[in-house]
């Protein structure tokens, strides 16, 4: 009598384990889709308050340009 453990593997899998690795799949897929609409939200977010910073105040945001200019000129591709 042939084990289940040491199944041929050219047997077809067992319909059940197929669909608990679809339900998992699908899980993670969920959970990588709500993980990147939180993230988008996340960097939309910091971008409006990195722009009301600027507009608040713009001295400073002028200077932080003006030394990311700098930096810039400075690095060689």
């Amino acid at each position: 009598m042939p084990d289940r453990e040491h199944q041929d593997p050219r047997d077809p899998p067992d319909p059940r384990a197929w669909t608990e690795q679809e339900q998992e799949r699908e899980q993670e897929a969920d959970a990588d889709a709500e993980r990147r609409r939180r993230r988008a939200q996340f960097l939309r977010e910091l971008n409006e308050a990195k722009a009301l910073r600027d507009r608040v105040q713009p001295r400073r945001a002028r200077a932080a340009r003006m030394r990311q200019a700098m930096r810039m000129r400075a690095f060689r591709w």
